[in-house]
């Protein structure tokens, strides 16, 4: 599994709960320009629309080797493709439990392009500043220890 463009604003306005992965449904152009590294998660987000999810606002930048015959659309609207079940089922807790769809990654596993789907609820601001303080202690206390073996 090789890591294209990750969504780092994830993690920190997000509580990730389930991780899940799920195709999705490009044009030629656009594994093109993922296979380049031009593709950004930074403001994209999953939505359910006709019992399909969809992932919105992912910029995929168009190439210039890129075929002409076909007008890109960077931000276009793509089909997230998973199993009936699991779709069914992130409905139903996106639904009745107020979780919200986060796209994590995009890497490509066994020459696909994958999405990974995270299970989230949202951060209030002092949950925020927590996870802040507990990454900067656990920082502090690797250079205690490195400092102490040497």
């Amino acid at each position: 599994m090789s890591i294209v463009q990750k969504n780092r604003r994830a993690s920190h306005d997000y509580t990730i709960e389930e991780r899940f992965e799920a195709g999705l449904a490009l044009r030629g152009w656009e594994v093109k320009s993922a296979r380049a590294g031009q593709c950004q998660l930074n403001e994209a987000y999953v939505i359910v629309r006709d019992g399909e999810l969809q992932l919105l606002n992912a910029h995929f930048a168009a190439l210039p080797t890129t075929s002409t015959h076909e007008p890109a659309d960077p931000s276009r609207t793509r089909k997230l493709l998973m199993h009936g079940a699991e779709i069914r089922r992130l409905i139903g807790k996106v639904e009745r439990a107020g979780y919200t769809l986060v796209p994590l990654d995009l890497h490509f596993t066994r020459g696909r392009v994958k999405l990974a789907v995270g299970l989230a609820k949202g951060k209030r601001q002092f949950e925020k500043r927590e996870a802040e303080q507990e990454r900067d202690w656990k920082r502090q206390q690797n250079r205690l220890l490195k400092q102490r073996t040497r």
